[in-house]
């Protein structure tokens, strides 16, 4: 490699610090240029002295003799990232990168309507339908999985969350057979892609809450430890005790009263107060007013309601506009 990009040379950097010192400077980028250098620190695995010593003269380091070339690869992107971002966060932006590398053989299929492609892939084996669903984009991919009836629904879930890894050449396989029957051709091959429960969280994240309910509700009587792993993993009403103030404020600051006042309904107290500290005193007093004539409600309505405000916690998280702050990112170290 004679010519680096950017972040290619910042790659090679983090690459030959110290872990304790590159973890603290991962730490200070934002998810996107984590996620650039991730995936350059995966294509490299390992660089020879002349692109490592290139790569440290431009960060004005006096490359001399013989430098231990830089040891790259996915386990290496993995634990500078869990270690900077948390295991949760890390999960997800390694997910993206995964995909992001794997290529677009399936990216036609994201112009699909979703029910007509859920019709199109009906037919196949769950495990065929989850490497479809890893690799659309994610909104999509909860569209056509609400499309498809149950018990496939389930089977694909459960499929997407064990599947494991997938190979260039079974997405090839299967990238083939699909625009064999749409008549669309896709622009090249993919590379490798992963499968596992986070994929399938950022899918359900994205379901709205009746699909949301009734898949996971099957997972259950299927599989009870992966439907609770998959619980813990997502964005539920109840998190936002786990909110700072300000992101608290600033899921708050678009719900109206009403919304508010029905999600309040038989909620334990740690959430009302959470509700009530961040909105400001005068809808505070609004909100009281609201409560206090509401009377009885359906609790289809409560669900409704909490619903609404879960779908713009998880809307903020995925922007990285707002942290869900989770208990194995709350360690303090020295």
């Amino acid at each position: 490699m004679t010519t680096l990009s950017g972040p290619q040379t910042a790659a090679v950097v983090m690459m030959n610090l110290d872990r304790a010192r590159a973890v603290e400077v991962m730490k200070h980028l934002s998810e996107s240029e984590a996620e650039a250098i991730a995936a350059e620190i995966i294509r490299m695995r390992r660089l020879d002295t002349g692109a490592t010593a290139r790569a440290l003269r431009q960060f004005h380091r006096i490359a001399s003799g013989r430098i231990a070339p830089g040891r790259g690869g996915r386990d290496v992107a993995a634990g500078l990232l869990e270690a900077s971002f948390g295991s949760e966060r890390a999960a997800g932006v390694l997910t993206r990168v995964n995909s992001s590398m794997a290529g677009t053989s399936l990216e036609f299929l994201n112009a699909a309507d979703p029910a007509q492609l859920a019709t199109l892939l009906e037919a196949e084996l769950p495990q065929t339908i989850a490497l479809v669903l890893a690799h659309l984009r994610t909104n999509h991919a909860a569209e056509v999985l609400a499309a498809l009836a149950d018990p496939l629904r389930t089977d694909v879930a459960h499929a997407i969350a064990t599947m494991g890894t997938a190979t260039q050449e079974a997405i090839a396989v299967v990238a083939e057979t699909l625009r064999s029957r749409t008549g669309v051709f896709a622009m090249r091959e993919g590379a490798e892609a992963i499968g596992g429960v986070q994929p399938l969280v950022e899918i359900i994240n994205r379901s709205d809450a009746t699909i949301e309910k009734a898949l996971l509700a099957s997972l259950e009587d299927r599989d009870t430890a992966l439907a609770e792993d998959i619980r813990s993993r997502m964005v539920t009403f109840a998190d936002i005790v786990k909110l700072e103030d300000r992101d608290a404020q600033r899921v708050l600051r678009g719900v109206d009263i009403r919304t508010l006042a029905l999600s309040l309904k038989g909620v334990n107290q740690a959430i009302a107060d959470v509700i009530r500290k961040n909105v400001s005193e005068r809808n505070r007093e609004v909100l009281d007013d609201e409560l206090r004539t509401m009377g009885p409600v359906r609790m289809s309505q409560v669900e409704e309601a909490r619903s609404e405000i879960v779908r713009t916690i998880r809307a903020l998280t995925a922007a990285g506009e707002i942290t869900v702050h989770r208990a194995d990112e709350d360690e303090i170290v020295y």
